[in-house]
């Protein structure tokens, strides 16, 4: 999987960074859901420039039991299409709270 940004932060308060790709490069924020309120909405907010772009939900990995963020991103940048992304271990850093925007292309 590509990578298309890192961020860093906690599950509990959230992360702050940059999503990157080729022809997009801006500052994001995936911030916790305080209303939320049931299991189909999301666990977190994305917001770029004040602007409401995207949702995340916490998920538990089959293989490892360990939770992670997908996310879903939306813009009209983008297209009529979605972005899809897990929060992964970013390769290379030592600091366990940055992590990578693994992009996860829907076939």
């Amino acid at each position: 999987m590509a990578a298309i940004g890192l961020v860093s932060g906690t599950n509990e308060k959230g992360f702050v960074g940059q999503l990157a790709t080729i022809s997009i490069r801006v500052p994001i924020e995936i911030r916790p859901n305080p209303s939320k309120n049931g299991e189909v909405q999301p666990d977190y907010r994305v917001w770029s420039g004040g602007v409401e772009c995207g949702a995340g939900w916490l998920r538990r990995s089959e293989a490892s039991g360990k939770l992670y963020v997908s996310l879903t991103l939306e813009a009209p940048e983008f297209g009529p299409r979605r972005i899809y992304a897990n929060l992964g271990r970013a390769a290379g850093q030592d600091n366990p709270d940055v992590y990578a925007l693994l992009w996860n292309p829907a076939d």
